[in-house]
Parts: structure tokens; C-alpha cells; sequence
């Protein structure tokens, strides 16, 4: 069997934890940001992990090692 390919765009955007969770950035903190409060943007800056529910799927998408 032929190995699965790299997903370009979900390595960009998704990386590991220590303990094997998948972590994402917010989006929305780029565009029309004069719109939006203070505490939203702060918010917007920290890092998520993803539910579990996504994580399976994403893992496949981005190399690591188990």
C-alpha cells in the first residue's frame, strides 16, 4: 500500500502537543480587526486544542510520530 501524502494545508496549521493533542490558532484576528473589542482580539490569540472528535482526522493529515 502507497503512503499517505502530507496535507500541505494542515500542517501549516495544526501541530502536536507533548501528549499527542492537536492544537490550532483562532481565526478571524487578521481581517477588520477596528471592529471588534480588546478582549476579543486577546482572546483570539491564544491557542485551542482541537475536540476530539476532529483530532483523529487531522492526525492522518499531518505527519507525527507515534
Amino acid at each position: 500500500m502507497p503512503k499517505q501524502k502530507t496535507h500541505s494545508g494542515s500542517k501549516k496549521r495544526f501541530w502536536l502537543t507533548g501528549t499527542g493533542k492537536v492544537k490550532r490558532t483562532h481565526s478571524g484576528k487578521n481581517h477588520k480587526a477596528d471592529t471588534k473589542n480588546r478582549k476579543r482580539k486577546r482572546t483570539l490569540r491564544t491557542n485551542v486544542l482541537v475536540s476530539d472528535t476532529q483530532s483523529g482526522t487531522i492526525k492522518k493529515m499531518i505527519p507525527y510520530e507515534k
